[in-house]
């Protein structure tokens, strides 16, 4: 007897249906067994270093730098963006006395958002530096950043409303923004605020791919970060 060749050879081209016994050219499969649709393998996986998923459009795989038994999943910008600061971290594990991660936010969110990430990476064994126990009140935005990235393996900036006011109101120089990501140890997390708002006030920050809000939660932006630098 004749059998549907959908759940070995699919049915997504013409030529795919054609050469079926059983459709013959037809139209999309529908047989009158299980096979009621019929996809490609590997949509998703888990605990491997080939794990995907599609999230809104978007395909998320592993990190080379996620443990084995990782299950968080990355989109390709992300991992663009995150592999020179990866490559850095390992670079920078070696020096001594360095915390894992300088936090950079708006002083009107030290209380709120930027406390409440400071809390999730600190639950995940982070060692952080961070503006609201380390960083003098009413200094400037850009020379803390370079202080705290010096005595860091890598810098987050949170970029919130408030975060883009501070931005726009001081002006950050180009040549100094440029130095800092020239470095690639600077990674945005933005939250409540787009990168297309950044870029307004901020082309060079920017232009950087990072972290988002928009999609994931600030548990999972978290996560990210606390693998990104443990080594």
């Amino acid at each position: 007897m004749a059998r549907c060749t959908a759940p070995v050879y699919g049915h997504h081209t013409a030529s795919g249906r054609a050469n079926c016994p059983v459709c013959g050219g037809g139209g999309s499969y529908r047989g009158n067994n299980s096979y009621s649709s019929y996809s490609l393998p590997y949509s998703s996986s888990s605990n491997s270093s080939t794990s995907r998923s599609s999230v809104g459009g978007q395909t998320r795989t592993k990190a080379h730098w996620s443990s084995v038994g990782s299950t968080i999943l990355y989109t390709p910008a992300e991992i663009r963006t995150l592999t020179p600061v990866r490559e850095n971290v390992e670079k920078r594990s070696k020096l001594p006395d360095l915390r894992d991660v300088f936090l950079c936010h708006a002083w009107d969110d030290r209380k709120g958002v930027a406390k409440e990430l400071h809390d999730l990476l600190e639950s995940k064994g982070v060692t952080i530096w961070f503006s609201e126990k380390d960083v003098p009140l009413g200094s400037s935005l850009l020379r803390e950043i370079d202080k705290g990235l010096a005595k860091s393996r890598v810098g987050i900036v949170l970029v919130t409303p408030s975060f883009l006011k501070r931005v726009e109101g001081e002006g950050i120089a180009d040549k100094e923004l440029s130095a800092l990501l020239a470095r690639d140890l600077l990674v945005p997390i933005v939250h409540n605020t787009t990168f297309a708002d950044l870029r307004e006030v901020s082309p060079l920050l920017g232009s950087r791919s990072g972290l988002s809000t928009i999609e994931e939660s600030m548990v999972d932006v978290a996560a990210k970060i606390a693998e990104l630098v443990t080594t």
